[in-house]
């Protein structure tokens, strides 16, 4: 689940190995460049945090956030 705190969305998503991990975030890079949107993330072996807020907005949480997470959420459903 996604977690705001400290004007960011957060979640860690966890996957089996790095190169699942390193998949998952090409797609979501993806997306991000569609979007012109990207995040701010930390990937360690299989796991992959993702941070979003809206630089534009003085980095805070905005509708093109949500509509981002929601994006990625789609890819591991």
């Amino acid at each position: 689940m996604w977690e705001e705190k400290n004007n960011q969305l957060c979640r860690t998503f966890t996957f089996d190995n790095f190169s699942q991990a390193f998949a998952f975030m090409t797609r979501v890079a993806m997306i991000a460049e569609q979007m012109n949107h990207h995040p701010y993330w930390i990937n360690v072996y299989n796991r992959v945090e993702i941070f979003l807020n809206t630089h534009d907005a003085g980095n805070t949480v905005t509708e093109k956030d949500h509509k981002l997470a929601k994006k990625i959420d789609a890819l591991v459903a």
